[in-house]
């Protein structure tokens, strides 16, 4: 079971990469719920797969999954409200952070790496000159989305800096890929830089998206063979 679930995550990545490819060439708002739905199916699957584990970390496995849900619904409702989706994909964000917290216990690390993200965050929206929010009201929404992924990555970060390990890196790598896509999306709505910024939002994005679908599957899968070598150790 273990083999083809390795597999079917395999191939849901290669069909969200070539989606995505097809999405930044030519847009659209059909391609791009169907790409998001990917992860978001991906999620429900590994789920699956992790219920009949049997695993401690199912509480970690169900809020990721609810995060994922509102990511995709974020990315969807972003091309029909901008604010809207951004308040979806900050409620993610929540999911996410509240399911890290079941692989390891809030730590007074994850606050410090939050500030350490969230502070120079807040000075390039307030501060880069560029940038026009057309109103103090989204200027604000931004920096209290900010705030938000700020500390959900700097959890991520916590942790795998706490215990270092495959899963927490795959964990702390699609968080951290989420934020830049989430800063080249700033770049690329609020200023008129270049359009190279939404090329590099979409690119990575889905990714981000898809390390964390597979985090779900692959945190319980080790787990459990970390598990049997212990057993077989004792043995």
């Amino acid at each position: 079971m273990k083999k083809s679930a390795f597999v079917l995550n395999l191939i849901f990545f290669l069909a969200i990469i070539i989606l995505d490819v097809f999405y930044i060439v030519n847009g659209g708002i059909v391609l791009k719920s169907i790409t998001s739905a990917c992860f978001f199916l991906l999620g429900v699957i590994n789920l699956i797969f992790v219920l009949k584990m049997k695993t401690e970390k199912i509480k970690f496995s169900i809020l990721l999954l609810v995060g994922l849900f509102f990511a995709m619904l974020g990315d969807i409702l972003l091309e029909i409200n901008f604010i809207v989706g951004a308040i979806f994909f900050a409620i993610g964000h929540i999911f996410y952070f509240i399911s890290f917290c079941f692989i390891e216990r809030l730590k007074w690390t994850d606050l410090i790496f939050g500030i350490v993200i969230f502070i120079p965050s807040v000075l390039v929206i307030t501060l880069y000159p560029h940038f026009d929010f057309g109103g103090v009201a989204m200027e604000v929404l931004c920096v209290v989305y900010a705030f938000v992924i700020s500390f959900m990555v700097g959890k991520a970060i916590s942790m795998y800096v706490a215990k270092r390990s495959i899963s927490r890196l795959i964990i702390m790598i699609g968080t951290i890929l989420f934020f830049f896509s989430d800063l080249m999306l700033l770049f690329n709505v609020f200023s008129s830089v270049s359009s190279v910024f939404g090329v590099l939002c979409l690119a990575t994005y889905y990714p981000a998206e898809f390390l964390l679908a597979f985090s779900i599957l692959f945190t319980t899968v080790l787990d459990q063979i970390l598990q049997s070598n212990n057993s077989a150790k004792a043995k």
